[in-house]
């Protein structure tokens, strides 16, 4: 005859017989010390709990795990706490069924940090102020909000996606361990996603080639202030969490246009996603892979609608140090170098020995900023006029179109930093400052052009008889040389201030520089606005190196404008007090006009033609608000020239 229940009975009178040394001695522990009554000791706990199977039925009728495994707890986080310290409902052995009240993660943790900071236990701030940290972060995470479905939960809680018993410290081999489960215990709630994982790049090294070090959802989605990826901003985070991995990839995105919107804290240009895919990702060579060369067109077709087949070797992770793989942008960047290295080292060094020599002949008494006009014999008041109203009102159309791409450029440019940041919040989008920066540049490319037609016209018919090198002419040549060798002879003592006619050399640099910057910075902005055009026509890795000129040279462009244009013609010492209104008035004083164009002067008064030019000193009122104008201009120069030389030195 068998009886069914007898064995079982038997088993559990020897685990209870087995525990009951244990529980004694943690009762007569209990009865010596009243105030420790409550704190049942962990081994009484795993006197049941440590045996492995050990179950009870569960409200579904199934067995409900309770096994502990004794070595793997004591190496976790947890392992030096007593049970109960969690399990608080726990106040004797053998205990009731026990389901209603859950252990809450939250509250012990708070209690401890409050515990730590009253009884000021400096040792456990920053360990259990990570905790404390997390917990606030979860609080304000999707996970923490109630469940769409059961309002009565919260999607996912602490013990969903950790298991409290095997929580190891970082650096540990049981960390390592559990960190390969992640895509397992995602995959729970978020099946499809996991399914998509496990055929994916990542998937592979972590789930068969059992490799820690690979991505799992954590390190893309974030950990305990994971939100939802439709957001802006989670995307955005999502995008720098990629750098963790691949720093040098993130690095090089972020110098694209893509990446600079996307560093500005906008989220609507690709990001690593949009091109590689997510959860299914795969290697570049992989015939499955979004950026494969066979499917990279239909990959950039889903924001460039009109994308063409030049789109495909475009490189958006190329970089300006790898002459192998990316010789037109090495190339670029290096010319583009040296020019900035050229200019900026004559001009600075030619400003520097300006001032140096106004400050020494002036110290001496050599030279004075102006010879009052009357010291002229009947020319009190008399003007000179240099320049009509169409002239001035081109250059300051012109200027104010200059400053506001240079405002608009420039925080794209460097939009790391945080003044970038405030502009493109002032300008509520880069994409509404790209429409600013557009029609800025419409604006000045047509006043270029509007000046060309003027020369076809004016110069055309008499291109013939027109004297290319003569003292009317921009056309630079020997003279402008001897000029400049002069010039640096008086910076150093050696000789006589020179004198000049109608165009300096240095103005004529000014002007030509025009011609070289609509060239460089007008031809690179219309292939980059201008994308299937240039695609149709150009390889992609065009665009790499019009990204790179159209950069460094408006950076040339303003960092010469603010420092030496403004130098030359307001800031060096006998122009003082600035601003030179001249191109706000149109006239400048006759002694003025003697002393800057000594040998123009004289042709004229030689020549008797002198009197024609002559007009009436500008009103109070035009001369106070030429002033003001100039003064307004230069100031917001300089200020831009501030900005972008923080954004120049945070990138160097």
């Amino acid at each position: 005859m068998r009886f069914p229940g007898f064995a079982a009975l038997i088993v559990a009178g020897v685990i209870c017989l087995a525990g009951a040394p244990i529980i004694w001695e943690a009762q007569t522990q209990a009865a010596e010390a009243e105030p420790a009554a409550a704190k049942i000791d962990s081994a009484v706990c795993l006197g049941c709990h440590g045996n492995e199977g050990f179950a009870v039925p569960g409200a579904d009728g199934k067995p409900r795990q309770l096994h502990v495994a004794k070595e793997k707890f004591e190496k976790s986080v947890h392992g030096k706490r007593l049970c109960v310290e969690c399990h608080k409902d726990i106040t004797e052995i053998p205990h009731q069924k026990i389901g209603q009240h859950k252990v809450s993660c939250v509250q012990c943790h708070e209690e401890l940090w409050a515990t730590a900071q009253k009884e000021n236990k400096t040792r456990e701030f920053a360990r259990l102020g990570v905790v404390v940290q997390q917990i606030d972060k979860y609080m304000k995470s999707i996970h923490a909000r109630p469940n769409i479905e059961d309002q009565s939960r919260t999607n996912a809680t602490c013990y969903n996606c950790h298991d409290a018993h095997y929580i190891y410290p970082k650096g540990s081999a049981g960390r390592a361990e559990w960190r390969l489960t992640i895509p397992n215990v995602c995959g729970k709630c978020h099946s499809k996603e996991r399914d998509a994982y496990m055929t994916s790049v990542h998937g592979d090294e972590v789930m068969w080639k059992r490799n820690p070090a690979a991505a799992v959802c954590s390190d893309c989605h974030t950990t305990h202030d994971i939100e939802n990826p439709e957001i802006a901003s989670t995307r955005l985070v999502i995008t720098k969490n990629c750098g963790n991995c691949h720093a040098e990839n993130l690095k090089t995105y972020t110098g694209t246009y893509h990446g600079q919107v996307n560093t500005l804290g906008y989220a609507y240009t690709a990001k690593c996603f949009d091109c590689h895919g997510s959860h299914a990702i795969q290697r570049v060579a992989d015939p499955k892979s979004t950026v494969h060369p066979d499917s990279r067109l239909k990959t950039c077709q889903q924001c460039h609608k009109d994308a063409t087949a030049g789109f495909i070797t475009f490189n958006p992770h190329g970089n300006t140090h790898d002459f192998g793989r990316y010789p037109a942008m090495w190339v670029a960047s290096k010319f583009m170098i040296a020019l900035l290295a050229g200019v900026f080292l004559f001009f600075w060094t030619h400003s520097a020995l300006w001032f140096y020599r106004e400050y020494k002949d002036r110290k001496e008494g050599k030279s004075r900023p102006h010879v009052l006009t009357e010291d002229l014999p009947g020319a009190q008041g008399t003007y000179y006029r240099r320049f009509r109203p169409l002239w001035r009102i081109a250059h300051l159309a012109f200027a104010l179109s200059v400053m506001m791409l240079v405002l608009t450029g420039m925080a794209v440019f460097y939009a790391e930093t945080s003044w970038a940041k405030i502009i493109m919040n002032a300008f509520g989008s880069p994409h509404a400052a790209g429409i600013v920066h557009r029609i800025s540049a419409a604006i000045m490319l047509g006043i270029f052009f509007a000046h060309m037609v003027y020369l076809a016209f004016h110069l055309g018919p008499r291109w013939r008889t027109f004297n290319w090198i003569g003292p009317n002419s921009l056309v630079p040549w020997w003279q402008d040389l001897e000029d400049a060798i002069a010039m640096f002879r008086w910076f150093f003592g050696k000789g006589p201030r020179p004198v000049f006619d109608r165009w300096t050399y240095w103005e004529k640099f000014d002007y030509w520089a025009v011609f070289w910057g609509m060239a460089i910075i007008g031809g690179s902005g219309m292939m980059l606005a201008f994308p299937s055009v240039t695609a149709s026509v150009l390889p992609g890795w065009a665009f790499n190196v019009a990204t790179i000129i159209h950069g460094e040279e408006a950076f040339l462009a303003a960092v010469f404008l603010f420092t030496v244009h403004f130098f030359n013609n307001h800031l060096r010492p006998d122009k003082y007090p600035p601003p030179d209104i001249v191109m706000f008035t149109g006239a400048v004083s006759l002694e003025e006009f003697r002393r800057e164009h000594t040998l123009e002067y004289n042709r004229l008064v030689e020549s008797g033609q002198l009197a024609k030019y002559l007009v009436d000193a500008p009103s109070r009122p035009m001369t106070l608000g030429s002033r003001i104008l100039g003064l307004t201009l230069i100031a917001f120069g300089l200020t831009l020239l501030i900005l972008v030389l923080i954004g120049f030195t945070g990138s160097v």
